[in-house]
């Protein structure tokens, strides 16, 4: 009795009942369920290392107390330690950066490579673009850089003096492109030069702080890059229609910080603003709309989505390209699967491709290693040629 009454043996007793009480309270939890004890799952299957991998992670995310206490830690982290998980790097001066995209940029390239032996980027576009070419179609491919390939220096302040960085993988990919003949958008070498100009602490960001898209100057420049491409090439003359600008800003919590699954982030970093333009008709004042008979369509992800297809609307690059081009667009957005899965659409709507000259094919650098289904062939289904439609050289690119 005299050695219960000292206060380290009570306090050792309160953290054991704590501990005893976190499994207990789960397996009564579990036992009222219809679902049963998980614990108990382990002796249902064979104890191999993908199993007892499986089992563990079935564990954490059906404990009780996890699902109470991890907002909360996640939380702490962040606001106090800068640590933003699995999937956020918490950048300097408010940036905020996807990981696994800044993992794909400091990846070995010959690790990359092997990994990718049989998943090649480059043989799926040569690929696509001769299949394209069967139907008098051209391709124009737009590769747009990770916010880390541009902003280096918004990752650390140790990196202040560089003003980009192209991933060795990434090189090695543009270089097979053009050797291939596949006509690419060189963004990495727009953006750079555009921050090479305007390198000041009051530069317009061609990049959202808080997100993994562009910000509108950075949608502005592309557009401006493709059409002046497609004009020089001749692929596509311009049109007739006027657009106009329209101002209408937003404010946006970004998709980084979304991913964070933080209680009560917006206390902690507001939203950002977004000074955002609608494309209008002239004379009109009708938002862009995309028109089925353009002679251009364009395949891409989440970026050629922001702005276009949620807030604002009609302020994405999608309506942009048509401003600098006089003449609407058909646009096709898969968010993630700009590497494979928006060409497997296409393949289901195959009339997309009808009368039409050019197919901009857009993809986010990062989908280069870690794109959803990777770099699949995907045949196009039978379809004549337009009438009078000449067919192209799979090769030889047009004087």
């Amino acid at each position: 009795m005299h050695r219960l009454r000292n206060p380290n043996w009570l306090l050792a007793l309160f953290f054991l009942a704590i501990i005893a009480a976190v499994p207990l309270l789960q397996f009564v939890t579990e036992l009222r369920s219809d679902e049963g004890v998980v614990a108990l799952e382990i002796f249902n299957q064979a104890p191999t290392a993908p199993n007892l991998r499986a089992y563990e992670k079935r564990l954490e995310e059906t404990s009780w107390l996890g699902r109470l206490s991890r907002p909360w830690v996640q939380w702490a982290q962040f606001a106090w330690l800068k640590y933003g998980g699995e999937k956020v790097v918490v950048g300097s001066q408010g940036w905020y950066f996807f990981k696994p995209g800044l993992n794909y940029m400091l990846a070995r390239p010959d690790l990359a490579g092997a990994a990718n032996s049989t998943n090649d980027p480059v043989a799926a576009i040569v690929d696509f673009r001769d299949q394209l070419a069967a139907r008098g179609i051209h391709l124009l491919v737009m590769p747009v850089p990770n916010k880390d390939s541009i902003y280096p220096d918004r990752l650390t302040s140790r990196a202040k003096n560089l003003q980009a960085i192209m991933s060795p993988r990434t090189r090695q990919i543009m270089e097979r492109l053009r050797a291939a003949n596949i006509e690419v958008i060189d963004l990495f070498a727009e953006f750079s030069h555009a921050r090479a100009q305007n390198r000041s602490d009051s530069e317009t960001p061609l990049y959202l702080a808080q997100d993994t898209h562009w910000s509108p100057a950075g949608v502005d420049l592309a557009a401006k890059s493709v059409a002046r491409r497609l004009t020089e090439l001749d692929w596509i003359r311009p049109g007739d229609i006027n657009y106009a600008e329209r101002p209408a800003p937003v404010q946006r919590t970004g998709d980084i910080l979304h991913m964070l699954q933080t209680p009560g982030i917006e206390r902690i970093v507001p939203p950002e603003n977004v000074p955002t333009t609608q494309v209008i008709r002239s004379g009109t004042a009708q938002l862009y709309k995309d028109d089925p008979n353009s002679e251009i369509v364009i395949l891409g992800d989440s970026f050629m989505r922001i702005y276009q297809e949620d807030q604002p609307t009609a302020a994405g690059f999608i309506a942009h390209l048509a401003k600098e081009l006089k003449q609407p667009v058909l646009s096709l957005v898969n968010d993630g699967g700009g590497s494979t899965l928006v060409r497997e659409e296409l393949c289901g709507r195959i009339a997309f491709l009808r009368h039409k000259k050019v197919v901009l094919w857009e993809f986010v650098e990062r989908d280069i290693g870690i794109g959803i289904k990777g770099w699949q062939r995907t045949p196009l289904p039978p379809d004549a040629p337009a009438p009078g439609r000449a067919r192209l050289s799979a090769v030889a690119r047009p004087e």
